[in-house]
């Protein structure tokens, strides 16, 4: 399944294109478009509820609770399904002031530093939200409201979204030094 413009950019030198690396990115691709369709599907989902809550409430008289509810879950799939994907476009936001200053040599190396970092702290997070769907899925935690939906659901999607994004960035990291020594 290919996704009109998800081909990943080719003059994009942070994806690993050959060898082992490149494997696993293609693998990799694969599940980011996947990913992201249910993040558009998320969004669109949201947006669908969101209207009908407004529309149910302000003009047809119909109180409920579950749409707010839904619309949080879903913005929580959309949020965490798409990371992987847009980052391994580097999409996410980058602050590259020190990259106009520094030698290119300097500059390659904080990048390494920065995406490692951001490995670092993706992978905890993911071992983190790992962690809470255990307990949430254990101890059948549900929310508050009196819709009460499982709260191994949102937990589930972090989880998901935050290994992929880790297994994006680690890509991204083992692929870098191959192009510092050029």
């Amino acid at each position: 399944m290919t996704l009109p413009g998800a081909a990943l950019d080719l003059e994009h030198p942070d994806v690993p294109r050959s060898g082992p690396l490149g494997a696993a990115q293609r693998g990799l691709d694969v599940l980011n478009q996947v990913m992201g369709v249910a993040s558009a599907l998320a969004i669109l989902g949201a947006g669908l509820v969101l209207t009908w809550e407004v529309v149910g409430r302000y003009f047809l008289g119909i109180s409920s609770d579950w749409q707010d509810e839904l619309s949080t879950f879903l913005l929580i799939v959309a949020t965490f399904a798409s990371a992987s994907w847009t980052q391994a476009r580097r999409g996410h936001v980058a602050i590259d002031a020190l990259s106009h200053i520094l030698p290119p040599r300097a500059d390659r190396v904080r990048r390494v530093a920065a995406d490692f970092c951001a490995f670092a702290f993706c992978a905890f997070f993911a071992w983190k939200s790992a962690q809470l769907l255990h307990e949430a899925w254990d101890e059948g935690q549900t929310t508050p409201s009196s819709w009460g939906p499982p709260l191994w659901i949102p937990y589930a999607c972090m989880s998901a979204g935050m290994t992929l994004l880790a297994v994006q960035q680690l890509l991204q990291v083992l692929a870098r030094p191959h192009r510092i020594q050029r």
